[in-house]
Protein backbone atom coordinates (compact mmCIF):
# COMPACT_ATOMS: atom_id res chain seq x y z
CA UNK A 1 0.00 0.00 0.00
CA UNK A 2 1.42 3.37 -1.03
CA UNK A 3 2.17 5.68 1.87
CA UNK A 4 0.15 8.89 1.90
CA UNK A 5 2.81 11.58 2.16
CA UNK A 6 0.42 14.54 1.99
CA UNK A 7 -1.94 15.94 4.60
CA UNK A 8 -4.71 16.41 2.06
CA UNK A 9 -5.68 15.74 -1.55
CA UNK A 10 -2.82 17.60 -3.24
CA UNK A 11 -4.40 17.39 -6.71
CA UNK A 12 -7.58 18.99 -5.43
CA UNK A 13 -5.62 21.69 -3.61
CA UNK A 14 -3.46 22.39 -6.65
CA UNK A 15 -6.44 22.66 -9.01
CA UNK A 16 -8.29 24.88 -6.55
CA UNK A 17 -5.41 27.37 -6.30
CA UNK A 18 -4.81 27.29 -10.04
CA UNK A 19 -8.43 28.19 -10.76
CA UNK A 20 -8.36 31.03 -8.24
CA UNK A 21 -5.20 32.57 -9.68
CA UNK A 22 -6.02 32.03 -13.35
CA UNK A 23 -9.50 33.42 -12.82
CA UNK A 24 -8.23 36.67 -11.30
CA UNK A 25 -5.45 37.58 -13.70
CA UNK A 26 -5.35 38.92 -17.28
CA UNK A 27 -5.07 36.47 -20.16
CA UNK A 28 -1.33 37.04 -20.62
CA UNK A 29 -0.73 36.40 -16.93
CA UNK A 30 -2.76 33.19 -17.02
CA UNK A 31 -0.72 32.12 -20.05
CA UNK A 32 2.47 32.73 -18.07
CA UNK A 33 1.07 30.61 -15.25
CA UNK A 34 0.44 27.74 -17.68
CA UNK A 35 3.89 28.07 -19.21
CA UNK A 36 5.61 28.01 -15.83
CA UNK A 37 3.55 25.01 -14.78
CA UNK A 38 4.85 23.00 -17.72
CA UNK A 39 8.42 24.16 -17.16
CA UNK A 40 8.36 23.16 -13.51
CA UNK A 41 6.90 19.74 -14.32
CA UNK A 42 9.64 19.07 -16.86
CA UNK A 43 12.63 20.52 -15.02
CA UNK A 44 14.30 18.08 -12.60
CA UNK A 45 16.84 20.75 -11.59
CA UNK A 46 14.15 22.92 -9.93
CA UNK A 47 15.56 26.01 -11.65
CA UNK A 48 12.17 26.75 -13.23
CA UNK A 49 10.51 26.41 -9.83
CA UNK A 50 12.84 28.92 -8.21
CA UNK A 51 12.37 31.39 -11.07
CA UNK A 52 8.58 31.05 -11.09
CA UNK A 53 8.34 31.32 -7.31
CA UNK A 54 10.37 34.52 -7.30
CA UNK A 55 8.76 36.11 -10.37
CA UNK A 56 5.10 35.54 -9.44
CA UNK A 57 4.36 39.13 -8.31
CA UNK A 58 5.87 40.60 -11.47
CA UNK A 59 3.78 38.49 -13.83
CA UNK A 60 0.62 37.93 -11.80
CA UNK A 61 0.37 41.01 -9.60
CA UNK A 62 0.26 41.56 -5.86
CA UNK A 63 -3.41 42.36 -5.42
CA UNK A 64 -5.63 40.75 -2.78
CA UNK A 65 -7.05 37.36 -3.58
CA UNK A 66 -10.82 37.47 -4.00
CA UNK A 67 -12.94 34.52 -2.99
CA UNK A 68 -16.63 33.74 -2.66
CA UNK A 69 -18.44 31.93 0.14
CA UNK A 70 -18.42 28.84 -2.07
CA UNK A 71 -14.65 29.08 -2.42
CA UNK A 72 -14.25 29.52 1.34
CA UNK A 73 -16.17 26.26 1.77
CA UNK A 74 -14.02 24.63 -0.92
CA UNK A 75 -10.89 25.60 1.00
CA UNK A 76 -12.35 23.97 4.12
CA UNK A 77 -13.08 20.80 2.16
CA UNK A 78 -9.42 20.66 1.16
CA UNK A 79 -8.21 21.01 4.74
CA UNK A 80 -10.28 21.94 7.77
CA UNK A 81 -8.98 25.25 9.11
CA UNK A 82 -7.33 26.20 5.79
CA UNK A 83 -8.07 29.88 5.23
CA UNK A 84 -7.45 32.29 2.36
CA UNK A 85 -8.03 35.41 4.44
CA UNK A 86 -5.42 38.11 3.75
CA UNK A 87 -3.90 36.11 0.89
CA UNK A 88 -2.68 37.85 -2.26
CA UNK A 89 -2.71 36.57 -5.85
CA UNK A 90 1.06 36.10 -5.94
CA UNK A 91 0.94 34.26 -2.60
CA UNK A 92 -1.66 31.82 -3.95
CA UNK A 93 0.43 31.31 -7.08
CA UNK A 94 3.53 30.60 -5.03
CA UNK A 95 1.70 28.02 -2.94
CA UNK A 96 0.37 26.50 -6.16
CA UNK A 97 3.92 26.20 -7.49
CA UNK A 98 4.99 24.51 -4.25
CA UNK A 99 2.34 21.86 -4.82
CA UNK A 100 3.98 20.98 -8.14
CA UNK A 101 7.18 19.79 -6.42
CA UNK A 102 7.49 15.98 -6.67
CA UNK A 103 7.35 14.61 -3.14
CA UNK A 104 8.05 10.90 -3.52
CA UNK A 105 11.76 11.42 -2.83
CA UNK A 106 11.55 12.84 0.70
CA UNK A 107 15.14 14.06 0.89
CA UNK A 108 14.95 15.83 -2.46
CA UNK A 109 11.61 17.38 -1.53
CA UNK A 110 12.87 18.71 1.79
CA UNK A 111 16.09 20.04 0.21
CA UNK A 112 14.02 21.91 -2.37
CA UNK A 113 11.92 23.54 0.35
CA UNK A 114 15.05 24.38 2.31
CA UNK A 115 16.52 26.15 -0.70
CA UNK A 116 13.36 28.21 -1.06
CA UNK A 117 13.25 29.09 2.63
CA UNK A 118 16.92 30.03 2.73
CA UNK A 119 16.57 32.46 -0.18
CA UNK A 120 13.10 33.82 0.66
CA UNK A 121 12.28 37.46 1.27
CA UNK A 122 9.47 38.38 3.68
CA UNK A 123 6.58 37.86 1.24
CA UNK A 124 8.08 34.61 0.00
CA UNK A 125 8.37 33.40 3.59
CA UNK A 126 4.74 34.30 4.12
CA UNK A 127 3.77 32.10 1.18
CA UNK A 128 5.98 29.24 2.33
CA UNK A 129 4.63 29.21 5.87
CA UNK A 130 1.02 29.63 4.79
CA UNK A 131 1.52 26.54 2.60
CA UNK A 132 2.40 24.32 5.59
CA UNK A 133 -1.06 22.69 5.89
CA UNK A 134 -0.88 21.56 2.24
CA UNK A 135 2.72 20.37 1.97
CA UNK A 136 4.00 16.80 1.94
CA UNK A 137 5.97 15.17 4.77
CA UNK A 138 4.42 17.46 7.40
CA UNK A 139 6.15 15.71 10.33
CA UNK A 140 9.50 16.73 8.85
CA UNK A 141 8.56 20.42 8.79
CA UNK A 142 8.06 21.02 12.51
CA UNK A 143 11.56 22.42 13.06
CA UNK A 144 11.04 24.81 10.17
CA UNK A 145 7.73 25.93 11.67
CA UNK A 146 9.38 26.44 15.06
CA UNK A 147 12.04 28.61 13.39
CA UNK A 148 9.33 30.74 11.82
CA UNK A 149 7.67 31.24 15.19
CA UNK A 150 10.86 32.89 16.44
CA UNK A 151 10.80 35.51 13.68
CA UNK A 152 10.56 39.23 14.42
CA UNK A 153 8.49 39.76 11.28
CA UNK A 154 4.81 39.93 12.18
CA UNK A 155 3.60 39.01 8.70
CA UNK A 156 5.64 35.81 8.79
CA UNK A 157 4.59 34.91 12.32
CA UNK A 158 0.95 35.47 11.40
CA UNK A 159 1.29 33.14 8.40
CA UNK A 160 2.16 30.33 10.80
CA UNK A 161 0.10 31.17 13.87
CA UNK A 162 -3.14 32.60 12.54
CA UNK A 163 -5.77 30.66 10.61
CA UNK A 164 -3.31 27.89 9.89
CA UNK A 165 -4.21 24.32 10.92
CA UNK A 166 -0.62 23.06 10.77
CA UNK A 167 0.57 24.15 14.27
CA UNK A 168 -2.32 22.52 16.12
CA UNK A 169 -1.78 19.28 14.24
CA UNK A 170 2.00 18.96 14.35
CA UNK A 171 3.76 21.20 16.89
CA UNK A 172 4.78 19.60 20.16
CA UNK A 173 3.62 21.16 23.42
CA UNK A 174 6.75 23.24 23.94
CA UNK A 175 6.68 24.77 20.45
CA UNK A 176 2.91 25.29 20.69
CA UNK A 177 3.23 27.07 24.03
CA UNK A 178 6.02 29.28 22.72
CA UNK A 179 3.82 30.24 19.76
CA UNK A 180 0.90 31.14 22.03
CA UNK A 181 3.09 33.10 24.42
CA UNK A 182 4.60 35.06 21.55
CA UNK A 183 1.14 35.72 20.11
CA UNK A 184 0.12 37.15 23.49
CA UNK A 185 3.32 39.19 23.83
CA UNK A 186 2.93 40.69 20.35
CA UNK A 187 -0.84 41.14 20.82
CA UNK A 188 -1.92 39.09 17.84
CA UNK A 189 -5.64 38.18 17.61
CA UNK A 190 -5.69 34.92 19.55
CA UNK A 191 -9.17 33.96 18.40
CA UNK A 192 -7.68 33.35 14.94
CA UNK A 193 -5.39 30.58 16.19
CA UNK A 194 -6.88 27.33 14.93
CA UNK A 195 -7.97 24.81 17.58
CA UNK A 196 -6.20 26.77 20.30
CA UNK A 197 -8.73 25.69 22.92
CA UNK A 198 -8.00 22.04 22.20
CA UNK A 199 -4.26 22.57 22.68
CA UNK A 200 -4.60 24.52 25.96
CA UNK A 201 -2.58 22.90 28.74
CA UNK A 202 -1.63 23.55 32.39
CA UNK A 203 1.95 24.53 31.54
CA UNK A 204 0.70 27.17 29.10
CA UNK A 205 -1.77 28.49 31.67
CA UNK A 206 1.04 28.98 34.18
CA UNK A 207 3.28 30.65 31.58
CA UNK A 208 0.53 33.10 30.68
CA UNK A 209 -0.26 33.79 34.32
CA UNK A 210 3.41 34.56 34.98
CA UNK A 211 3.42 36.85 31.95
CA UNK A 212 0.37 38.69 33.27
CA UNK A 213 2.06 39.21 36.63
CA UNK A 214 5.15 40.63 34.91
CA UNK A 215 3.00 43.06 32.93
CA UNK A 216 1.10 44.14 36.02
CA UNK A 217 4.34 44.67 37.95
CA UNK A 218 5.53 46.95 35.15
CA UNK A 219 2.25 48.87 35.14
CA UNK A 220 1.35 47.59 31.68
CA UNK A 221 -1.96 46.15 30.44
CA UNK A 222 -2.60 42.51 29.63
CA UNK A 223 -4.57 41.44 26.57
CA UNK A 224 -7.92 40.05 27.78
CA UNK A 225 -7.63 37.11 25.39
CA UNK A 226 -4.77 35.72 27.48
CA UNK A 227 -7.25 34.40 30.03
CA UNK A 228 -8.87 32.14 27.45
CA UNK A 229 -6.12 29.57 27.97
CA UNK A 230 -6.04 29.98 31.73
CA UNK A 231 -9.76 29.37 32.21
CA UNK A 232 -9.78 25.53 31.93
CA UNK A 233 -7.11 25.25 34.62
CA UNK A 234 -8.21 27.99 37.03
CA UNK A 235 -8.18 26.52 40.52
CA UNK A 236 -8.14 28.12 43.97
CA UNK A 237 -4.65 29.52 43.41
CA UNK A 238 -5.93 31.64 40.52
CA UNK A 239 -8.69 33.34 42.53
CA UNK A 240 -6.71 36.54 43.37
CA UNK A 241 -5.93 37.01 39.68
CA UNK A 242 -9.53 36.44 38.64
CA UNK A 243 -10.82 38.83 41.30
CA UNK A 244 -8.43 41.44 39.98
CA UNK A 245 -9.55 41.18 36.37
CA UNK A 246 -13.21 41.07 37.38
CA UNK A 247 -12.92 44.34 39.25
CA UNK A 248 -10.22 46.31 37.45
CA UNK A 249 -9.34 47.36 33.96
CA UNK A 250 -11.39 47.77 30.83
CA UNK A 251 -14.75 46.23 30.05
CA UNK A 252 -12.92 43.68 27.87
CA UNK A 253 -10.81 42.56 30.83
CA UNK A 254 -13.84 42.22 33.08
CA UNK A 255 -15.62 40.21 30.40
CA UNK A 256 -12.58 37.94 30.21
CA UNK A 257 -12.76 37.43 33.96
CA UNK A 258 -16.43 36.52 33.68
CA UNK A 259 -15.66 34.00 30.94
CA UNK A 260 -12.99 32.40 33.12
CA UNK A 261 -15.53 31.92 35.91
CA UNK A 262 -18.14 30.62 33.49
CA UNK A 263 -15.76 28.11 31.93
CA UNK A 264 -14.04 26.91 35.10
CA UNK A 265 -14.96 23.64 36.78
CA UNK A 266 -13.80 24.99 40.15
CA UNK A 267 -16.74 25.82 42.42
CA UNK A 268 -14.99 28.72 44.16
CA UNK A 269 -13.98 30.26 40.84
CA UNK A 270 -17.52 29.86 39.47
CA UNK A 271 -18.92 31.55 42.58
CA UNK A 272 -16.98 34.72 41.80
CA UNK A 273 -19.36 35.35 38.92
CA UNK A 274 -22.18 35.94 41.41
CA UNK A 275 -20.48 39.27 42.19
CA UNK A 276 -21.03 40.33 38.57
CA UNK A 277 -24.79 39.89 37.94
CA UNK A 278 -24.85 41.86 34.67
CA UNK A 279 -22.04 39.83 33.16
CA UNK A 280 -23.56 36.62 34.50
CA UNK A 281 -26.83 37.42 32.75
CA UNK A 282 -24.97 38.17 29.51
CA UNK A 283 -23.26 34.79 29.71
CA UNK A 284 -26.45 32.97 30.62
CA UNK A 285 -28.15 34.52 27.59
CA UNK A 286 -25.31 33.28 25.35
CA UNK A 287 -24.28 36.80 24.35
CA UNK A 288 -20.62 36.54 25.31
CA UNK A 289 -17.91 34.13 24.21
CA UNK A 290 -14.16 34.20 23.64
CA UNK A 291 -14.31 34.66 19.86
CA UNK A 292 -16.74 37.57 20.17
CA UNK A 293 -14.54 39.15 22.82
CA UNK A 294 -11.44 38.73 20.67
CA UNK A 295 -13.07 40.26 17.60
CA UNK A 296 -14.40 43.27 19.48
CA UNK A 297 -11.08 43.79 21.22
CA UNK A 298 -9.25 43.71 17.88
CA UNK A 299 -11.68 46.25 16.42
CA UNK A 300 -11.15 48.57 19.38
CA UNK A 301 -7.37 48.78 18.96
Amino acid sequence: MKKNIYQTDVTKARNFLYQLVAGQTPENAATWLDQQTEKIKNDPTNKSLYISFSASPRFLGKGPLRFSEKEIQAAQSIREGFSLESWTIDQAARVYFLLLIPAEDENHYLRTLQMLFNAADVKEQKALYSALPLLAHPQKLTKRAAEGIRTNMTVVFDAIALQNPYPAAYLDENAWNQMLLKAVFTERPLYKIYKSDERANPKLAQMLRDFAHERWAAGRPVTPELWRYVAPFADDSYIPDIERILNEGSSFVREAGALVCWQSDNAKVKALLDQQPVLKTTLTDGKLNWDDLGKRYLESK
